[in-house]
């Protein structure tokens, strides 16, 4: 997220207008829809035993350079040789976060370089990457502490378990996209949105967590969907329509509770219920800054969150290249104001459908027919990607696959 040019991070906020401005500036940069990126998470597992617990010192010898400084404080946390940042999640997962790229060929020729490289890393000291969205081996469990993480469990905690899988077990693909010229922004926020729940049934993989059946497709986004809706429901609703996003975020940010409130000791759980607009009008000692605002944003898990771009969060982990598939679907619905408009009319009667996206998958027939509806458009609209005539025989033949196990799920 960039900090606004207008506003340094020291500037206090004494009334919600200002923080809405600042909102407005550094969530929604329109233009052009040129670059493209993507951060895959997974777990890591023993290659001999998955099911055996890997601590935070094994990942810190695997990584080596690349360690992020939550692991190691020292560490240089050199980038992957494709530009790609690795982090570590609070549970151990894995993450490589890209540059983002001005074609699909070139994120997903970059992209999985990075990944073989993480991969051989892990490969020498025994390890290797999970195939699913949540841990299907182990329980939840800390590797990673931080202030943060444990001011989020602290938070979590108060509503029951599903916090801590959440941080400990899943693992999710977010898919990073231009927000578009501002006369579409509204048309394109909405599909990403609208096609959620179908897409989220398509690309389930999170059936079995901690060596049991869980009784959903998508335990991850169940988990999600569990947490907190003041932080995990979605921003836009089938409802709104094309209404400018702008004021609908700006509401949910004030409305949301403090998840972290950061000070020199190693305790930053905030006191209950206290939303970032409370802290505005006074309700802690001290008035919040700009860079308070743009720390609490990062704190909001909706699954789609405008950060300057917009980044989709709601599809679990994929299986070796499988990640290429949903990026490919969604670039495609968004080649061009055709493309969009009809994949949202496709998608409009399943948009508020999260929750039975998440539980049954294609087994739901209306989820699993929209899915299908989508998946033509994209395989219609895919030779506006331009990719080569190899990657592109892949994807072709990938979605299709996916088509054809929608399409039973109808039946």
């Amino acid at each position: 997220m960039v900090t606004s040019p207008e506003l340094d991070q020291s500037t206090v906020l004494r009334e919600s207008g200002a923080a809405a401005r600042h909102l407005a500036r550094i969530c929604f940069k329109t233009g052009p829809p040129t670059r493209t990126g993507v951060e895959l998470e997974w777990t890591v597992h023993d290659a001999a035993d998955p099911a055996r617990p890997v601590n935070g010192e094994r990942l810190r010898a695997a990584l080596g350079r690349h360690s992020p400084v939550t692991l190691d404080p020292a560490s240089p946390a050199e980038r992957l040789r494709h530009g790609s940042t690795v982090t570590v999640e609070p549970g151990g997962q894995l993450e490589v976060s890209t540059a983002p790229r001005p074609s699909i060929a070139a994120l997903i020729q970059a992209t999985e370089a990075d990944i073989a490289q993480l991969t051989n890393l892990l490969a020498g000291a025994g390890l290797t990457l999970g195939q699913t969205g949540i841990d299907p081996h182990r329980p939840p469990r800390p590797v990673v502490e931080t202030p943060r993480y444990r001011a989020m469990r602290q938070v979590f905690d108060r509503r029951g378990p599903a916090g801590r899988t959440m941080m400990y077990s899943t693992a999710g693909l977010q898919l990073c996209l231009d927000a578009g010229e501002p006369e579409r922004f509204a048309a394109r926020w909405a599909l990403v949105h609208a096609v959620g729940p179908p897409l989220v049934a398509a690309f389930a993989t999170a059936d079995r967590h901690a060596g049991q059946r869980t009784g959903w497709a998508s335990a991850r986004m169940a988990a999600w969907l569990a947490i907190d809706p003041a932080r995990t429901r979605p921003v836009w609703t089938p409802q709104q329509a094309d209404q400018d996003p702008v004021p609908a975020w700006t509401a949910y940010v004030l409305a949301a509770p403090l998840l972290c409130l950061r000070g020199d000791g190693a305790d930053w759980t905030p006191p209950p219920g206290v939303t970032f607009a409370d802290w505005i009008d006074g309700a802690l000692p001290r008035p919040p800054t700009t860079d308070d605002l743009e720390y609490h944003v990062s704190t909001l898990f909706p699954p789609v969150r405008p950060r300057g771009y917009l980044e989709l969060r709601y599809l679990d982990a994929q299986p070796g290249r499988g990640w290429t598939l949903p990026l490919a679907v969604l670039a495609a619905l968004l080649t061009g104001p055709d493309t969009v408009d009809a994949a949202r009319a496709v998608a409009a009667p399943v948009a508020h459908r999260w929750h039975a996206a998440a539980r049954h998958g294609l087994r739901d027939p209306a989820l699993a027919a929209t899915a299908a509806a989508l998946f033509d458009l994209a395989l219609a609209a895919l030779p506006r990607l331009d990719l080569p005539a190899p990657l592109h025989d892949e994807i072709h033949r990938g979605v299709r696959r996916r088509r054809a196990v929608a399409e039973r799920g109808q039946r």
